[in-house]
């Protein structure tokens, strides 16, 4: 039952923000079983990327480099399950379409992350903590991971209209810009001190204002 507690804690608060985002593409909503498929994809991400993790951990300990990299390939992870899934196909016909399936990749991605958080608390039967952990997952590191793969696929919008190369260029443009951010997020969490973890969470929130500002422009992008 602990697996199944922790599963629900994890995948509620993600399925509430993928509500939230598909509402900035209400006027021509994604097929849902390519949401579906692509948010189970960002989950499936997260049982491939962990074995990659613990051998970067193992080769370098726990430093920058060893955030830097875990936050990289998370990134590409998440981007993969979404470009293959969807984002190749012609239901990516808008430039709009792969942020909103970068987005549930990485809500997906957020949901199985968080159920392994909260493991840990509900087998210790610490109520309190279970609840604080899936409320800092909620607030902050689900919103990282949104933001991270929505920079991704802001970049593609805007090169929706160009040739093969500059598609390509954008790409790895926005997995660095990705990486730099979550990279950032990791290394001041890690650090662990109040008021510097209040500033990087008051942060992502601005964030998310912006995010949902650039959703508007993307909307408006035509050939």
């Amino acid at each position: 039952m602990l697996y199944v507690y922790a599963f629900i804690g994890g995948l509620i608060p993600a399925l509430l923000w993928l509500w939230f985002w598909l509402q900035e593409d209400r006027l021509h909503p994604e097929p849902k079983r390519y949401l579906f498929f692509t948010f189970l994809g960002g989950m499936i991400a997260v049982v491939m990327v962990l074995p990659v993790e613990a051998f970067i951990f193992k080769r370098l300990g726990l430093g920058l480099s060893t955030i830097a990299l875990w936050a990289f390939f998370e990134e590409l992870f998440k981007f993969g399950a979404a470009y293959l899934i969807a984002i190749r196909y012609r239901v990516n016909d808008e430039p709009i379409d792969a942020v909103i399936y970068l987005i549930t990749a990485a809500l997906g991605f957020a949901a199985l992350e968080n159920m392994f958080f909260l493991l840990d608390p509900l087998q210790s039967n610490q109520l309190v903590h279970t609840v604080v952990t899936g409320n800092l997952r909620f607030l902050g590191a689900s919103i990282l991971h949104t933001l991270s793969s929505a920079t991704i696929g802001i970049v593609m919008a805007y090169a929706f209209f160009k040739n093969k190369l500059s598609k390509r260029v954008v790409i790895v443009i926005g997995l660095i810009l990705a990486t730099v951010l979550h990279t950032l997020f990791n290394f001041f969490i890690i650090q662990n001190k109040g008021a510097q973890t209040f500033l990087v969470f008051f942060g992502v929130w601005i964030a998310v204002i912006a995010l949902i500002l650039i959703f508007e422009k993307v909307k408006r992008i035509h050939k």
